[in-house]
């Protein structure tokens, strides 16, 4: 019996460590499309003050100096698929350096591979001090000037818990020449009058929680005279550019989303370098039309993922 015991327990064991640790390896379909790419992938350790912020940078295969485009990861860190989306920007024609804003976070002062679940990542990026997160974001951006390969033009994409913070980056950065905003919710209205760069929206149709703060966003970006692009994608879910990828997940409309989604960000990529005449200002796209009907909510912090929805979102 005592062996039989043992051989039960362990299988606990194993199933227990399965259960908590899975979301940590459910992207083995971004690192295998990552370990087939051709580009030049580094990793770069960005000092500033005491910190130090490991960051992934792909560059393009191209004749010429590229635009940089600071990729801010989603709430569960700098996954296999932020780094697999980085490659496929820079397969457009961009130099990406992507952020582990967990850099010293981790167990024995780590990042995110050293966290052990998909639960702990969220808590800690969750977690993460807003003022630390913007003094990594703008030691990045310096570093990105400093590359040779680089022709001066920055813009910031970001995803999720990142969408949010690329939104808010534009408020506090005035070198950017452009912010795609994924899913994140808005920076305070008060804020939003610092912004210098065009804010271009991605959004998914069945996402009330981020899209109950669309209307007010749309509003206030008009008031403080500032150019604000979204676009909703109908019948796609939160975190639909990853869901869309993703061989396991069952909704076709977030596939459709990821293909329309990636297409208008290579698409506007392109054209950040026109310059544009004439004031700034906020347009609605024809598909989003019905959010602003929505009762606008009242202010007030939205995280990516409420704790209810940490274990199910990266399925």
């Amino acid at each position: 019996m005592l062996p039989a015991l043992k051989r039960l327990a362990l299988l606990f064991a194993v199933s227990t460590t399965a259960l908590t640790t899975s979301p940590l390896h459910a992207q083995d379909w971004a690192k295998a499309n990552l370990e087939k790419s051709p580009r030049h992938r580094e990793w770069v350790p960005i000092k500033h003050g005491d910190r130090i912020v490991n960051s992934y940078v792909v560059y393009p295969e191209i004749k010429s100096k590229a635009p940089v485009v600071i990729l801010i990861h989603e709430i569960f860190g700098l996954s296999d698929w932020a780094r697999e989306m980085a490659d496929e920007i820079a397969a457009a024609g961009y130099i990406v350096i992507a952020p582990d804003l967990l850099s010293g976070s981790g167990p024995n002062g780590g990042g995110t591979d050293a966290f052990p679940s998909m639960e702990a990542t969220t808590k800690a990026v969750s977690a993460l001090n807003p003022d630390t997160v913007t003094a990594d974001l703008d030691a990045v951006a310096d570093y990105a000037k400093t590359i040779p390969a680089a022709n001066g033009k920055l813009a910031v994409t970001g995803y999720c818990w990142g969408g949010g913070k690329s939104f808010l980056f534009a408020t506090h950065r005035h070198d950017l020449s452009a912010a795609f905003v994924f899913y994140g919710p808005p920076p305070p209205e008060a804020e939003m009058k610092n912004i210098t760069a065009p804010i271009y929206g991605f959004y998914a149709g069945n996402d009330a929680r981020i899209g109950a703060t669309l209307p007010g966003a749309i509003e206030a970006m008009k008031t403080a005279g500032k150019k604000f692009e979204p676009i909703t994608y109908e019948g796609a879910g939160h975190g639909f550019m990853r869901a869309g990828e993703d061989p396991n997940d069952k909704n076709p409309a977030n596939k459709k989303a990821r293909d329309e989604g990636f297409a208008r960000l290579t698409t506007l990529l392109k054209q950040m370098n026109t310059p544009t005449k004439g004031k700034s200002s906020t347009s609605l796209a024809p598909n989003s039309s019905h959010l602003a009907k929505a009762q606008k909510k009242a202010a007030e912090p939205v995280l990516c993922h409420d704790a209810s929805m940490v274990m199910t979102a990266s399925l």
